[in-house]
């Protein structure tokens, strides 16, 4: 079983930046996606951003716009998420996910393939 795994995650304080990586060289046919989710203590992990292959098109999360960016390198071996002026509330477990085939449903809930989490603490 295809087994992903993120790295990246860290402490740091509110307004500075983290960026996440996750190898995902399994997942590069056309109509594959790949995403990534957080977890806050008490709630249930939601997704943050998608990125579908088939024509790059990237959604996100309200919470996240204009701060967060996911992308992969050329080769779309390695899925990065880009977290820019980082708030408390961003706190949580950060997960990346993968599909082999997916159709555009804007945010994507669900996956096939997962991570196992990685922690991003950020402090006032």
């Amino acid at each position: 079983q295809v087994q992903l795994r993120e790295s990246g995650g860290g402490s740091v304080q509110a307004g500075e930046s983290l960026r996440l990586s996750c190898p995902v060289s399994g997942f590069t046919y056309p109509r594959s996606c790949v995403g990534w989710f957080r977890q806050v203590p008490g709630k249930e992990r939601e997704p943050v951003a998608t990125l579908y292959h088939e024509g790059g098109v990237t959604v996100y999360a309200d919470s996240v716009k204009e701060r967060f960016s996911i992308s992969q390198d050329d080769a779309k071996s390695t899925l990065y998420l880009q977290m820019n002026s980082l708030k408390t509330e961003d706190t949580g477990i950060y997960y990346c996910a993968a599909d082999t085939y997916c159709t555009n449903v804007g945010l994507k809930d669900d996956f096939g393939f997962w991570g196992r989490g990685t922690q991003v603490t950020v402090s006032a």
